[in-house]
Order: C-alpha cells, then sequence, then structure tokens
C-alpha cells in the first residue's frame, strides 16, 4: 500500500487523520449520515489510491485532502443526478444516537465554514478548492498547489484573484443562505 503497509499501520494512520477528514467533510456537508459515509469512502479511496501517493509532491495530509475533495465531489455529483429521495436513504447505513450526536456536534461546530462556503460558491470552482485547502483545511499554499495539481505561480495568482473577489462579495449586502439571496435592508 506503499505509506502502509499493515493493519496496524493503516489503523495508526487511520487515527491520525480521521479527525482531520471527518472536519473537512463536515464542512462541506451538512447532514450526519452523509458525512459518517463519505468519511469512510475517503479512507477507502486512500486505501485504493494509495500507490500514488508521491511525497515530494507534498505531505501526506495534502494528498488526504486532494482525496477527499474527490469523495465529496462524486457524492455532490452522484445527489444532483439523483431525484429519487427514497433512493438516496436506502443505501445509507444505520448510525446509533451517540454517532448521530457526535456528527452533529461536528457540523453545529462547523456552520459558520458552511457559511463561507456559500461566498465561496460565487468564485471559479479551480479557485475555490485552492483557498478551501488554504484558508479552511490548513495546508501551506504550496501544499494546496501540490494537491490540486497546480504550479505554485499559478496557486499564488488565483489566490491572489480570490482574496478581492471575497473581499468584494463579503462586503456585499447580500447574504446567500441555502441558494436563496436575501437583501438586508
Amino acid at each position: 500500500m506503499g505509506f502502509v503497509s499493515g493493519a496496524a499501520e493503516f489503523e495508526a494512520f487511520y487515527r491520525q487523520y480521521v479527525g482531520d477528514v471527518s472536519r473537512f467533510v463536515a464542512r462541506r456537508v451538512d447532514d450526519p449520515y452523509t458525512a459518517a459515509d463519505l468519511t469512510a469512502d475517503v479512507f477507502v479511496a486512500v486505501i485504493a489510491s494509495a500507490h500514488t501517493y508521491r511525497p515530494e509532491r507534498g505531505s501526506l495530509l495534502s494528498w488526504v485532502f486532494g482525496v477527499a475533495h474527490h469523495v465529496v465531489a462524486a457524492e455532490r455529483r452522484r445527489v444532483r443526478r439523483e431525484s429519487d429521495a427514497g433512493r438516496r436513504i436506502a443505501g445509507r447505513r444505520l448510525l446509533d444516537a451517540g454517532d448521530i450526536a457526535r456528527i452533529e456536534e461536528r457540523i453545529d461546530a462547523e456552520r459558520d465554514a458552511r457559511q463561507v462556503y456559500r461566498a465561496l460558491d460565487r468564485i471559479p470552482a479551480g479557485t475555490r478548492r485552492l483557498v478551501e485547502l488554504v484558508a479552511v483545511d490548513g495546508l501551506t499554499l504550496a501544499e494546496a498547489a501540490a494537491a490540486l495539481r497546480l504550479s505554485p505561480i499559478a496557486a499564488r495568482v488565483r489566490m491572489h484573484r480570490a482574496r478581492k473577489q471575497l473581499r468584494d462579495l463579503l462586503d456585499s449586502p447580500i447574504l446567500t443562505l441555502g441558494g436563496n439571496t436575501h437583501e438586508y435592508a
């Protein structure tokens, strides 16, 4: 598997990164069942793609966040294509009350981050992913560039433009909530 060669090493890897991954997911979704499923899916994807990790391209955490980004993006595409709510619910595993409470706490803790994402939805997708990795997930600009397979120069230019766009958007009197636009009087 590359950076993890056995079950004990994978368990240590999982314990080290599960908090980072679950926070990454909780900042992007607001349903506890989806958050739990996507967190598990990220680790399945990490196992499947471990052979692609290259330490010279960035830290292990930035690579894991890159995998997590792809897992979350794939889920968003799947949900957009699927209109039958019954089919969405049928495939979910059951969580006990304690699991739900912990996931809801994490989702509540990340509520402000989701509001920032509403502003980020108004900038180009590639630039938005860069900003998320740096400003929200705590990667350096170089690590984020590596996770997104950008040159460091392209990443700096995108980040400069994004900061200007976000300043303009956040100074705007319009607040976007769940896709609805409300003006403050």
